[in-house]
């Protein structure tokens, strides 16, 4: 008798053991796996991947082997990403296509299709085309050698195959239906062709030089469509002329916005915010999405108390007025805490500065990917 109580009490102790050690697990599970979706997607619903295009804001290591200035696979880059490693991402850790694939629970890290290490098992939920210093106008890319929108167009016909050959056309045909394709531009061509090398203002007015862009990115989204692409999100310009190297070159002693360019990408962003609208009714069965980064990332810079950022106006890297890509390198130390700056170069928001944006955005937008 004595015997069986025991053997019972031992076996309940052992259930709750194992009981305990299986919700724990559940637990940990839930709070430390990076690819938990955040984000909920309505009932029936599904993303199976994300594909970006665009510039630098996006770029998860496609410029590393070119020749060109615009790179960063050096430190002080990557300071906070996974094992302080610098991978050709324009700042301290992850940055948008990271941070979007990981809210829809789709996976941790974006990879960048140029990436050596690329496996044919990433193919299935996306990957990266943008490269750092591009633009809708074609000349923004040839002035610092980077990789065309027409180039990662091409990249992308290459992936199509790649995809067909891994999970067969049907698949193929059903990931691209569904995916989550992100165009990131404008800010470049801008800020770099149009007011700092100023080769383009030779030849155009804001107003024209913003009808170029606009047939740019009018063109590329086309495409896109044309080659399966129907969930197509675009992200306005910024406000460019807040950014911490053209407060510098453009914003005057006191180092304030400058609101010329500011106005341009405005005058931009309304062209841009049209003509997807008029592009939707065009296309069918497209779900084109025009995503308004101006305005929250305005709201961070001018209320960085809200946020809980201190530096507004300079990036963490070296002085942080001037210090981009090779010139933010290991002989330019970054600040303490990247966290409490908005910027990390004199270019690119902090992850800190992204991880407020990209679950906004996407929690505002999500939706109109689907419906």
């Amino acid at each position: 008798m004595m015997m069986r109580k025991v053997m019972a009490s031992s076996s309940s102790s052992c259930c709750f053991y194992y009981r305990h050690i299986i919700i724990t697990t559940i637990v940990l599970l839930f709070f430390i796996n990076p690819s938990w979706g955040l984000i909920k997607l309505p009932p029936n619903q599904t993303v199976p991947a994300v594909i970006v295009f665009g510039d630098s804001i996006m770029d998860t290591g496609n410029n590393n082997a070119l020749k060109t200035l615009v790179k960063c696979d050096f430190a002080p880059y990557g300071e906070n990403f996974r094992g302080r490693v610098p991978t050709g991402r324009f700042g301290d850790g992850k940055v948008p296509s990271d941070l979007i694939a990981e809210e829809l629970g789709i996976k941790e890290y974006l990879p960048a299709y140029l990436d050596p290490n690329l496996s044919s098992d990433d193919l299935p939920t996306g990957v990266c085309f943008a490269s750092g210093g591009s633009g809708y106008d074609p000349m923004t890319p040839k002035i610092v050698s980077v990789i065309s929108f027409e180039e990662q167009l091409r990249m992308f016909k290459e992936y199509i195959g790649k995809l067909k050959a891994k999970v067969g056309e049907r698949r193929t045909k059903f990931i691209l239906e569904n995916a989550i394709f992100l165009v990131v531009a404008g800010s470049d061509d801008i800020a770099n062709t149009y007011f700092t090398i100023r080769i383009r203002k030779l030849q155009y007015d804001v107003p024209s030089y913003t009808d170029l862009m606009i047939r740019g990115a009018s063109d590329f989204i086309k495409e896109l469509y044309g080659l399966g692409a129907r969930r197509i999100g675009v992200f306005s310009a910024p406000p460019i002329g807040c950014v911490p190297s053209q407060r510098t070159l453009g914003g005057g002693v006191l180092r304030q916005c400058a609101e010329e360019y500011n106005e341009a990408a405005l005058m931009f962003n309304s062209k841009l915010a049209s003509t997807i609208h008029s592009l939707k009714s065009r296309l069918s069965s497209s779900k084109l999405v025009y995503v308004d980064i101006y305005n929250p990332l305005l709201d961070l810079i001018v209320n960085p108390q809200n946020y809980g950022f201190v530096e507004v106006d300079k990036g963490c890297c070296g002085t942080g007025a001037l210090e981009v890509a090779v010139l933010c390198n290991p002989l330019t130390p970054p600040c303490e805490d990247p966290s409490k700056h908005i910027f990390w170069d004199s270019y690119h928001p902090s992850e800190a500065a992204y991880k407020v944006l990209v679950p906004n955005l996407l929690r505002k937008y999500v939706n109109s990917f689907i419906y």
